[in-house]
């Protein structure tokens, strides 16, 4: 039964997982080296390389500062509200990125709530970068933190009682303490939030207005290539975002493993403690008081 099992989820790998990945790269070589590069150093290719690296760098570092804000809030301290913060980061995970692009052109359309402000100021959100940049942080805001509340929530609060009570201050302990304990799912929260920045696809496609060249991201000028009937270079496209997965699923096995290994050493510390040794009987002294 056990080999059974094994031999049925291999299958199950290679044949949806393996294979599909390895027809990528052979479509987008299909054409040779000469049309591969071609596809991916046309100007619209170029224009949505760049536009998909910009949101993923906006985006990662706010994501990041509000992860940790979050993470530790929720892991170290008891208040009003906790419950519904954590909802409230779980929200991007139950809705549908195509609802969330619908309710970001409700409100920043031009017959949205505030399209009426937004145009009286010059202000363009919807089909302009500004509208890619809140849609892609509305569905990736919860991948830091949700990689650092449990975490900071295992390793406990210990360590930084300690160092208040050795005289740092709050900031110290934070930058000394807290964020060093948990430097490796931070980093893993952040290639996990970066991979879904540049791969998101639908709540982006709501809100770009696919404008060639201008708003178009990677994933968006994949599916405008493959609609061209223009299979190779689409795949062109595709496979540096298939590229991406791939570099992230090694480094996450890397900081999973670093990050088991970092606690279970934390717990083995935690758990040693100091052994009382019995004082030694000394068979030549008196027993009288």
């Amino acid at each position: 039964m056990r080999r059974l099992l094994i031999a049925i989820a291999l299958a199950f790998s290679a044949v949806f997982l393996l294979l599909p990945l390895v027809n990528v790269f052979a479509q987008a070589l299909s054409r040779g080296w000469a049309y591969y590069v071609d596809s991916l150093a046309h100007p619209d290719s170029l224009a949505a390389i760049r536009l998909t690296l910009l949101t993923s760098l906006i985006c990662v570092p706010l994501n990041v500062l509000f992860g940790i804000a979050a993470a530790w809030a929720i892991a170290k301290f008891d208040f009003s509200g906790k419950s519904l913060l954590i909802t409230l980061i779980d929200l991007p995970f139950s809705v549908s990125p195509v609802v969330a692009g619908l309710m970001l052109v409700v409100l920043f359309g031009a017959q949205g709530f505030l399209g009426a402000w937004l145009r009286e100021h010059d202000i363009k959100v919807i089909f302009a970068v500004p509208g890619i940049v809140i849609a892609t942080l509305f569905v990736t805001f919860p991948f830091v933190a949700r990689e650092l509340i449990p975490l900071m929530q295992a390793i406990g609060s210990e360590q930084e009682q300690a160092a208040l009570t050795l005289g740092a201050s709050g900031w110290q302990t934070f930058w000394h303490v807290t964020l060093p304990s948990v430097k490796w799912g931070l980093l893993y929260g952040v290639i996990l939030c970066n991979a879904r920045a540049m791969g998101e696809f639908g709540a982006v496609s709501v809100v770009s207005g696919h404008i060639t060249g201008l708003t178009d991201t990677m994933p968006l000028r994949v599916e405008k290539l493959y609609n061209e009937y223009n299979a190779a270079a689409a795949f062109a496209v595709a496979s540096l975002l298939a590229l991406l997965a791939l570099v992230t699923l090694a480094i996450k096995t890397m900081l999973e493993w670093k990050t088991r290994r970092e606690l279970a050493l934390a717990q083995t510390i935690g758990s040693v403690a100091p052994v009382e040794q019995p004082e030694k009987f000394d068979s030549n002294a008196s027993n009288t008081p």
